[in-house]
């Protein structure tokens, strides 16, 4: 049989992958027909109570008692008898005063006693020969009663003398610094030698009732945290040992400049004797509000969806169907990983915890727990 002509070939060939393409169509047709796949979601329920993750501050240990200590006088420092880490009891010499000025002080203010009190002897002898007169009516009324008034001026210029001796005694005694109780001089703030003004700090003493950590609370926070809420107290010299504290103090007013408040941790007595002044720490606290009436559900903020105009709501998986539901919700004040959820959400609902972005209404998704197990439908 003859070949066909070059038009019927060309017919054919196109009828061919005219043929081609309508089964390829068809498969692909038949593959988008299948069901997708279930994403894996990771999913939680909202726990109720405070933030489970504690937050950490950096503190230092100090005595629950710090005085700093100065010269109620002013001089030059002729010696010091104690440094930083000395140890000091109640009582004793910890520097000195050059006391030669003081004293001369003290010793004029003596002279001008004895000169008071010889005056008002004086006028005590002339108040009684006056007053005998006046009996025998040789001297007036009035010159008894001028006498009477000199002797009484006498008298308070006496006392007045006496009053400018004791201080002058006072000031001279102050030119010892003693120790006001026990403990340890924590720093030292000047040198044998040094010229220093009445007030002006020498040492810091560091008492013996007590260590506590010092740390600053952020104002930001400062209502998540109470008098007397617990904590724990990690040394940095001993990482994953945690001594066990409370909030004894918070500041009533922040910082000006840094916008935080003081605050102290009081240690518990046996703990207290593992610490060392000036130890680095790490206050571990429960993040919260301790003083609300009730506690809000929780959520982490991965699982927040934010929408265009700034409204916050979650996926919520329904426990017979799987499909994803996305509900608007009111939170409170955020948290370092968690946030309270005012309302929206139930306790016990099933909520995708990260990866919200990547889903869709209605989408149908296989729920597992943290610990990657799948989570049966409801009944």
């Amino acid at each position: 049989m003859p070949p066909p002509p070059p038009t019927d070939r060309l017919f054919f060939r196109s009828l061919a992958l005219a043929a081609c393409t309508v089964v390829a169509l068809a498969a692909c047709g038949k593959d988008g027909d299948q069901v997708e796949k279930p994403r894996p979601v990771l999913v939680v329920t909202p726990g109720q109570g405070p933030d489970a993750t504690p937050v950490a501050f950096a503190g230092e240990v100090r005595a629950r008692e710090e005085s700093p200590l100065a010269f109620r006088v002013g001089g030059q420092i002729v010696r010091r008898l104690v440094d930083a880490g000395d140890r000091v009891r109640r009582g004793d010499v910890l520097a000195e005063l050059d006391p030669k000025d003081l004293r001369a002080q003290a010793d004029a203010a003596q002279a001008q006693v004895a000169a008071a009190e010889g005056e008002l002897a004086r006028a005590a002898s002339d108040q009684k020969r006056y007053a005998k007169l006046e009996k025998e009516q040789l001297v007036s009324r009035s010159t008894l009663d001028a006498q009477n008034a000199a002797y009484a001026a006498a008298a308070g210029n006496a006392r007045a003398a006496r009053a400018q001796r004791d201080v002058a005694r006072n000031q001279s005694a102050y030119t010892q610094l003693r120790a006001p109780r026990d403990g340890v001089i924590a720093t030292r703030e000047a040198e044998a030698g040094q010229t220093v003004a009445a007030g002006q700090e020498i040492y810091t003493l560091a008492g013996d009732d007590g260590r506590e950590v010092a740390i600053s609370l952020p104002e930001s926070r400062i209502r998540e945290f109470t008098v007397g809420q617990p904590v724990l107290v990690e040394l940095w010299s001993q990482p994953g040992e945690r001594l066990p504290g409370r909030i004894r103090k918070i500041s009533a007013e922040a910082d000006r400049q840094a916008r935080t408040y003081a605050t102290r941790i009081a240690l518990d007595a046996e703990a207290a004797q593992a610490v060392d002044l000036g130890q680095s720490a790490r206050v571990f606290i429960a993040a919260g509000n301790p003083t609300a009436t009730t506690t809000a559900l929780r959520l982490p903020l991965s699982a927040l969806q934010r929408g265009e105009k700034g409204e916050m709501s979650v996926w919520i998986v329904d426990a017979k169907t799987n499909a994803l539901k996305r509900v608007p919700v009111r939170v409170g004040p955020f948290g370092a990983e968690s946030v309270p959820v005012l309302s929206g959400v139930r306790a016990g609902d099933r909520v995708v915890a990260a990866g919200g972005h990547l889903l869709r209404e209605g989408q149908v998704v296989a729920p597992v727990d943290r610990e990657n197990r799948p989570l049966p439908k409801a009944r």
